[in-house]
């Protein structure tokens, strides 16, 4: 199997295929849309992560900028009804941080939005990868804020805290707005620590 290219792209199609010179040897591989902006360049040359595809009637490669970016397709294309064409139409569209994003958000108008992706599949893929790709750690990931009513359990724990620590309300209030703005992604005792810096 191979597993990485390092080399000059000697051509581009149409489809997305280029064609990556390795000491003379052209490999034609299969890049998502914009994967070439994103991967590592020596001088002229290219380094791309590869998955190898081995069928009864062809041998495919498809490269990626990142280890990250392969991990995903590979569990992309474990996702019933998702081939590597369509994993590969995904990762155009988003990079792996941000499809990491929605699938935790639940937001299938940016899935369907997708070429390829119809709503089952949308709907599939947020079913089958919540756990998968919840639990990797990808570069470039955002913390995933959290729903509304935890936010305000967070801010009404809070201001309780504050206030049997001795705080006026007029400090309790002044605490939450210093926090306000990482209620959503920050832990609790985080919030105490820096609202209580912020109340003296």
């Amino acid at each position: 199997m191979i597993g990485r290219l390092f080399g000059a792209i000697v051509a581009q199609g149409d489809d997305g295929t280029i064609t990556v010179d390795v000491n003379g040897v052209g490999y034609e591989v299969t890049v998502p849309l914009g994967a070439l902006g994103r991967a590592r360049h020596e001088g002229d040359r290219v380094i791309l992560h590869i998955h190898t595809v081995v069928r009864e009637d062809a041998f495919q490669l498809y490269g990626f900028p990142s280890l990250d970016e392969r991990e995903v397709f590979r569990i992309l294309i474990g996702v019933s009804s998702v081939g590597p064409k369509i994993a590969t139409s995904i990762l155009g569209a988003m990079p792996p941080a941000e499809l990491q994003s929605a699938i935790a958000r639940r937001e299938l108008g940016r899935l369907t939005a997708i070429s390829g992706v119809g709503r089952k599949t949308a709907e599939r893929l947020l079913l089958e990868l919540k756990d998968k790709l919840g639990g990797l750690s990808l570069a470039g990931a955002a913390p995933v804020a959290a729903p509304a009513a935890q936010v305000a359990t967070k801010q009404e724990l809070l201001r309780s805290a504050l206030a049997n620590m001795g705080f006026k309300p007029a400090e309790v209030d002044r605490a939450v707005d210093a926090v306000r703005d990482r209620m959503a992604t920050s832990e609790l005792a985080e919030l105490v620590r820096d609202a209580l810096a912020a109340a003296r």
